[in-house]
């Protein structure tokens, strides 16, 4: 772990100008100790003070949108491990009350729980608001106490009058502030969320383990183009290293913080985090858009997605001058027939780019490849200027009439060929191709990755890119990624 990366601690609460500039610009976690106790809701909502009785006076009557996890205590950010059900907030205030009177709420919120918990089938026979095991299947996970875009999803907005705004938050547009509060042990899947957030403990405690967005080939995110992009695919309790072999690497890159009652985290955006939560835990957090995420005006999009292509591309260049263009031939499925160019052979370095970028001295799979694409590209490209043309001038009745064409193949990748291409070839391969391109054909590149890469196919070169710097810094693959779909 980079030490920049490494989590700072604040026993002072800093200001408004020294959070804006010295803190949050880095997009490093922090934690702010005890910066949240001379808040109402801390001495109000205690449970061990009567906090719950005085929370379902308050909002009793309320309904709110609970999470109910088939996989508790996990709870999964995909859709199809969860659902949103409507309860009574009364209803879980009664659930806590249960947990109080049977004295388990006082429990270390990390005792083991690292250890024991475990996603697990819960029985489909069982109604979510009767039997024994039904408390511990629900969280009340982002209930809206303010939220900016959509106001008409607020349902606790009365709690906004226990809490207030940290003071170093002071001139922050916030986007939403919620509620989480759970009755029993529970665990969020690993994810990251796109704006900053800072979590704040008013009862009980919270163990967060972070990893830096650099992090994010070693947890395999979902795919683009999913209800669940932004958490990792992998079960960190137990991961399967035969399917994701880079997890192997995951607590090199991991840092851990446990948060008690009046403590607050900041949490930048892109840090993918896992928050485990002991029994019966309050807390509030602050969603707000990040100034560089407020600058990015979307008519720049494609100039900052071809200053990101080029950077990574002189990353992987930089990368394979240092590892001495090192090809790794033991990658599963791949015979030496298919290996990549042994460019050690080549004395200079700029003899080794020299070699790359002429046409004739890739390998017959790589120049295959690369006229499939180019053509494809351009059939793409041809297409689409045919389909606007034909759509301008249709005519029916006086009236334009636009002709709407629906891509089946957005999403599968045996029926998308550029899609295909990129799966089937090796990293490094495909490395060459894309240098090849990005010097010879710029602007059938710049097509390619603009406007004619479906969702599966940004999803494949992701993965494809993620594999070549693996393979460019030295490690060594130990199996073929499993499929996309």
């Amino acid at each position: 772990m980079q030490e920049s990366l490494r989590i700072r601690q604040f026993n002072e609460i800093p200001s408004a100008e020294e959070f804006a500039a010295q803190i949050e610009p880095r997009n490093v976690p922090a934690v702010f100790s005890g910066c949240i106790k001379n808040w109402k809701a801390f001495s109000k909502w205690n449970p061990s003070n009567g906090g719950i009785d005085y929370l379902q006076e308050l909002v009793g009557s309320s309904v709110v949108e609970a999470m109910l996890s088939r996989s508790a205590p996990v709870f999964y950010g995909d859709i199809r491990s969860h659902e949103r059900v409507p309860l009574p907030f009364s209803t879980f205030a009664g659930y806590c009350k249960d947990l109080l009177r049977n004295g388990d709420a006082g429990q270390d919120c990390v005792s083991e729980s690292r250890k024991h918990m475990s996603a697990g089938p819960v029985s489909e026979q069982c109604n979510p608001f009767i039997g024994e095991e039904a408390p511990q299947q629900i969280y009340l996970a982002q209930i809206p106490i303010m939220n900016i875009e959509n106001e008409e999803r607020v349902q606790l907005k009365c709690l906004g009058e226990d809490i207030q705004n940290p003071s170093f938050l002071e001139g922050k547009t916030l986007s939403s502030v919620n509620l989480w509060m759970n009755n029993a042990q529970s665990r969020s899947s690993t994810h990251y969320d796109p704006n900053h957030n800072l979590l704040c403990i008013i009862a009980g405690c919270k163990q967060v383990v972070l990893w830096p967005p650099s992090a994010s080939p070693f947890l395999y995110p979902m795919p683009l183009y999913g209800e669940a992009s932004n958490h990792s695919a992998i079960a960190l309790e137990n991961p399967d290293l035969r399917v994701y072999p880079r997890a192997e690497q995951l607590d090199k890159y991991s840092q851990k913080v446990i948060l008690h009652a009046g403590d607050a985290l900041f949490i930048p955006e892109g840090w993918f985090h896992q928050v485990d939560s002991g029994r019966l835990t309050i807390a509030v957090n602050f969603w707000w858009r990040s100034d560089v995420m407020s600058g990015m005006l979307e008519h720049m999009d494609a100039y900052y997605l071809r200053r990101i292509l080029k950077r990574l591309t002189e990353k992987e260049m930089s990368n394979n001058e240092k590892s001495g263009e090192q090809s790794n031939n033991e990658t599963a499925g791949y015979s030496d027939e298919e290996s990549v160019l042994d460019y050690q052979s080549v004395s200079s370095k700029e003899n080794k780019l020299k070699q790359r970028f002429m046409l004739h001295k890739l390998e017959p799979r790589a120049l295959l490849s690369l006229q499939e694409l180019i053509s494809l590209v351009h059939g793409h490209v041809n297409q689409s200027q045919q389909a606007e043309t034909s759509a301008s001038q249709s005519v029916s009745g006086g009236k334009d009439e636009i002709k709407e064409t629906v891509n089946t193949t957005l999403f599968i990748l045996d029926e998308d060929p550029i899609a295909q291409i990129i799966w089937t070839l090796h990293p490094l391969i495909l490395q060459s191709v894309f240098l090849a391109m990005a010097h010879n054909f710029p602007r059938t590149l710049e097509a390619l990755v603009l406007h004619a890469l479906s969702p599966v196919g940004t999803e494949v070169l992701t993965r494809k890119f993620e594999e070549m710097d693996q393979l460019t810094t030295g490690r060594r693959s130990k199996s073929i990624l499993p499929e996309v779909l």
